[in-house]
């Protein structure tokens, strides 16, 4: 049975995912920073009769130190790590800053699922397994201003906030796929989702969203396409191309034709972040990641 590590779990699309990849009979890993909310996905996936066990694992993943506190945890419970789906995300409406001194949104959507990876890389290797990450199309209206991660100049936007921190989950996926061809790395956006998402502090972010709730889809419409992704890699066997098709590749990079891409936020093709190593500073951004990203998933 593969073995899936599941945060943001408790709540809208990842309790909907916890449950379904439990009725389709993984062994889950259900991460989230309520102790109780844990207990009670993880007994909802229990009861949805796949067989398989459901553990139950509760971190801060706001603050560095939680993250890592949490890895140690998975790699101690779990010989073998199959799918890591970092789900955990908010849109904070005003700046906060983290006991790490990083602006909230940025540590929770961005950091923690860059630090987690880092930590559980080898492990996920060893199994050639799969790093799914919830983005959002919000990321066209990020900005990433590489002197500035923390938003700490000027007006403080939090839709552009989160817009960026999504932004940096899809060139470090990008990234990741490209540096590490033995594991599959994939995000996806799931949506408009009736969710707890957005309601974390600001009286009027929180009604708004409550009168657009009738117009959302559910979560576990938006779950779907974490549960899709969330799956262990096939090997498959190479397809030949046909000599059609090769000729005509051929030909379209002799003439310096590019295949169809999509730009990423409102970047202007300027863009140029990268994924190195975390060492406590919002910094790691730095070592240089193509500005477009493929439409088509892994």
């Amino acid at each position: 049975m593969p073995v899936v590590i599941l945060t943001g779990a408790t709540r809208g699309i990842g309790q909907a995912a916890a449950i379904e990849l439990a009725r389709r009979g993984a062994e889950l890993g259900v991460v989230g920073r309520d102790a109780v909310r844990v207990r009670a996905t993880a007994e909802e996936a229990r009861a949805a009769g796949g067989g398989a066990p459901v553990h139950e694992h509760v971190a801060d993943l706001e603050r560095m130190d939680g993250v890592r506190r949490l890895a140690a945890e998975l790699l101690e419970a779990y010989p073998r790590i199959d799918v890591l789906a970092n789900n955990a995300g908010a849109m904070f409406t005003s700046r906060q800053v983290t006991p790490d001194g990083f602006e909230r949104t940025f540590a929770l959507n961005h950091l923690a699922p860059f630090l987690l990876t880092k930590l559980l890389f080898e492990r996920l290797t060893a199994s050639r397994g799969r790093v799914v990450t919830t983005a959002s199309d919000a990321h066209k209206g990020g900005l990433l201003a590489l002197d500035d991660l923390q938003s700490e100049r000027g007006r403080f936007r939090p839709r552009r906030v989160y817009g960026t921190s999504k932004l940096c989950n899809i060139l470090f996926t990008r990234e990741l796929q490209r540096r590490n061809p033995a594991i599959a790395a994939n995000c996806f956006h799931p949506g408009q989702i009736r969710t707890g998402f957005g309601k974390n502090d600001g009286a009027l972010v929180r009604i708004s969203l409550t009168l657009a709730g009738p117009f959302m889809r559910s979560p576990e419409s938006g779950a779907r396409a974490r549960v899709a992704r969330a799956r262990p890699r096939r090997r498959r066997a190479a397809r030949p191309i046909p000599r059609k098709a090769a000729a005509r590749t051929a030909e379209r990079a002799g003439a310096g034709r590019q295949p169809r891409r999509r730009a990423v936020g409102a970047l202007g093709g300027a863009v140029r972040a990268g994924t190195g190593d975390l060492i406590g500073s919002a910094g790691h951004l730095r070592e240089g990641v193509s500005e477009i990203v493929d439409p088509a998933y892994r």
